[in-house]
């Protein structure tokens, strides 16, 4: 086990930004060869660390700080009129959480990406990509599974924390747009995590002038990491 004192930290070079064309980025991760104790890992979360694949970083940008990481605190959430509608919409769904992923979820997200995110990093999708982003989870990881019937219908991956739940990836049938699974993900992830008895829900970074990340303040109330300390966002 890594204790977190002996936590190799590296940078990468100065890279395009995944969310702004005008800016450059820049990202440190922990060194990828090193397996960190899930405490250390739920304390890097608490610190602002994401995981992707195999890989546990956070932006480090010389010049711009708006990627800031974001939790929904679960006994206080209160879900608005229209996320209380995508409950009661999607009441015939079953759920079945596993510690893979299914054989269909590859087939699932390669039209999610393929119709939903074509301008984006992961595109064009690719089982290499799929496998090594989703498929090589740890020991905290679980694979909820959302079904209509036998169809397969979305995947969230998430990872359990000591404090909470670490909303990883959430992908779904894009011609389902009426369920709105990507939100339906979101809130059955703050249930899950309520009735786990953990405080929160960690749904990874909030950008306010970006459109696509910026609808995590959706979920109400909500705590941001500003200057090493969570506060609530009015």
């Amino acid at each position: 086990m890594t204790d977190s004192k002996e936590i190799k930290l590296y940078a990468t070079h100065p890279h395009p930004c995944s969310y702004f064309d005008d800016r450059e980025a820049k990202t440190i991760f922990i060194d990828p060869d090193m397996s960190p104790s899930h405490a250390v890992y739920s304390e890097l979360s608490r610190r602002g660390f994401r995981r992707s694949g195999n890989h546990i970083y956070r932006p480090d940008c010389n010049s711009c700080n708006d990627c800031i990481s974001s939790r929904v605190p679960v006994s206080t959430f209160v879900p608005t009129r229209s996320q209380r509608k995508v409950l009661n919409r999607n009441t015939d769904l079953t759920s079945k959480i596993m510690p893979t992923l299914c054989e269909q979820a590859y087939d699932l997200y390669e039209r999610y990406i393929n119709i939903r995110h074509r301008d984006g990093d992961m595109f064009p999708p690719s089982r290499e990509q799929f496998n090594s982003f989703l498929a090589s989870g740890n020991a905290a990881t679980e694979y909820l599974h959302f079904y209509d019937d036998s169809v397969l219908v979305a995947v969230a991956v998430t990872d359990v924390l000591d404090d909470g739940l670490s909303a990883i990836y959430t992908f779904y049938d894009p011609e389902l747009s009426r369920r709105s699974l990507g939100v339906y993900g979101i809130l059955w992830q703050i249930k899950y995590a309520k009735s786990l008895n953990l405080p929160y829900t960690y749904l990874g970074y909030w950008i306010r002038d970006c459109q696509k990340m910026a609808y995590k303040s959706d979920y109400r109330p909500i705590e941001l990491l500003i200057n090493s300390r969570w506060v609530q966002l009015d």
